[in-house]
């Protein structure tokens, strides 16, 4: 059996509504998944729709590597631009899987589930970028006003 260990990849996380997803927040994401995976960054998301959907298009679309790791137990939850899916079963505890396995995280807009994930980073020392969404006083959180702005942020904590 081959094992591939991939030395010096990096996975960043980009959250955000589903179903909810306004058109803006969707243009958003996908330039941020295309914009990290230009930087050879991995792209990780819950693997279904809106926001992850619209990521994971971007960075498939410039080359690069999805993982989605999907509430359900079937893979064909997942939406058509993950390379890797997960269907982990675990429903919206696997948000904490999304956070745990990413080394950065771009929120991408808010719902209720993004807050959870935001949290979840917070307090585990996952860095957060925050692209529009709800202003969160106290918490530490990097604003950014574009989709560049985010993944330059994200990337800069990846080399700390």
């Amino acid at each position: 059996m081959n094992v591939i260990v991939e030395a010096g990849a990096n996975y960043v996380g980009v959250i955000g509504a589903g179903e909810g997803a306004t058109g803006e927040q969707m243009v958003q994401a996908r330039r941020v998944g295309e914009l990290l995976a230009r930087k050879g960054v991995r792209v990780v998301t819950g693997g279904l729709g809106g926001v992850m959907r619209a990521a994971c298009e971007g960075a498939v679309g410039a080359g690069g590597v999805t993982l989605g790791l999907l509430p359900g137990s079937d893979r064909a939850d997942g939406n058509q631009f993950l390379t890797v899916s997960v269907p982990t079963g675990l429903g919206e505890m696997r948000n904490a899987l999304v956070v745990r396995s990413s080394e950065a995280i771009i929120a991408v807009g808010g719902s209720w589930g993004t807050l959870s994930e935001i949290a979840l980073a917070v307090r585990t020392g996952v860095p957060v970028i925050a692209l529009g969404g709800w202003p969160l006083p106290g918490v530490e959180v990097l604003v950014a006003q574009s989709p560049e702005e985010a993944v330059e942020a994200a990337v800069r904590t990846l080399a700390r």
